[in-house]
């Protein structure tokens, strides 16, 4: 993590290596040329990116909606990561410039995501499964 993102206050622990599609790298490196957390470059910088159209079912990618387990609760819940003009987060919708979205890009089925809230508060969640992928339904566009 760079010391920027420290800086902000927005703290995401990244463990192990991450898989970005090429079409998620492209539309996300876009978005970098904003005002956007800094733990998004890290990624950037980090990740294995592959194509839409190899990337496998049990990657996290864009508009995935996955099933998280809480590691310490054991609470479920279902998350859809999406750009931020799309965020719903009452409707499950979450951007992935939010700490959750950062943590969960590019992770696999049974990785487990942490993250730190705004108020300071250690979250960490395994990803249980992803119920929905758009490219594994042939979707390579979204």
């Amino acid at each position: 993590m760079t010391a920027a993102a420290a800086a902000v206050g927005v703290v995401v622990v990244v463990h192990g290596e991450r898989t970005l599609t090429d079409l998620d790298y492209s539309r996300l490196t876009k978005l970098v040329n904003r005002q956007v957390p800094p733990v998004l470059d890290d990624l950037l910088a980090n990740a294995e990116v592959t194509s839409s159209r190899t990337v496998q079912a049990d990657v996290v990618t864009m508009y995935s909606r996955v099933e998280l387990v809480d590691v310490h609760t054991h609470r479920r819940q279902v998350l859809t990561i999406c750009y931020p003009q799309d965020a719903e987060p009452a409707a499950g919708f979450i951007s992935v410039l939010s700490p959750v979205g950062i943590s969960l890009l590019g992770l696999r089925t049974g990785d487990v995501a942490k993250w730190h809230t705004p108020h300071g508060e250690e979250c960490a969640a395994v990803v249980e499964s992803i119920q929905f992928q758009p490219e594994a339904t042939g979707d390579y566009l979204t």
